[in-house]
């Protein structure tokens, strides 16, 4: 079994549970476009959609729920 990037599965934490990739950079002490670099590469990882994206928004999936 693999074991997801953790600087991914950081990212994710975070900004799960701000809901906000902003919030979460600042958190982290990255950019907002590294946070969501870092989303994808664990959705990738995953084969899954773990946010939903609008415009300077975010919430999580049912599935993103769940991995949380």
């Amino acid at each position: 079994m693999r074991i997801p990037p953790l600087t991914a599965l950081r990212a994710f934490e975070c900004a799960g549970r701000k809901l906000s990739f902003t919030l979460a950079a600042t958190e982290l002490g990255v950019t907002p476009g590294a946070v969501s670099r870092q989303i994808r590469v664990l959705e990738d990882f995953l084969s899954l959609q773990l946010f939903h994206r609008a415009n300077r928004e975010v919430s999580l999936t049912q599935e993103g729920v769940d991995y949380l």
